[in-house]
């Protein structure tokens, strides 16, 4: 398709409307890949930027739920994991990655 479209910019397109088609798709082509990224990944490289900072901020003593569903406290902060008791006297080690936004 891409092809194409650059066959009909180079040979001027068709003659009824002088080469405007070729840029007209190219345009589109552009539009569509704009709004794609303004509606999809521009929110959620957002999205992922707030939970990571929201991780890195999490300290000792801290109530989190996990993705899992799990509520406990933080005991201990790790480099790439947290010791989170989940009641008195039991404790899990659990990823970083693992500690939902509440």
């Amino acid at each position: 398709m891409f092809n194409t479209i650059l066959l009909q910019a180079a040979t001027g397109g068709d003659a009824a409307n002088g080469g405007a088609a070729g840029w007209m798709n190219m345009l589109m082509i552009v539009a569509l890949i704009a709004i794609f990224y303004f509606f999809m990944i521009a929110p959620q490289r957002k999205r992922e930027k707030k939970i990571n900072e929201f991780r890195s901020n999490i300290k000792k003593g801290d109530k989190v739920v996990t993705i899992g569903g799990i509520h406990g406290t933080i005991r201990e902060i790790k480099e790439d994991s947290f010791i989170l008791e989940i009641t008195n006297g039991v404790s899990i080690t659990v990823d970083k990655n693992a500690i939902a936004m509440s």
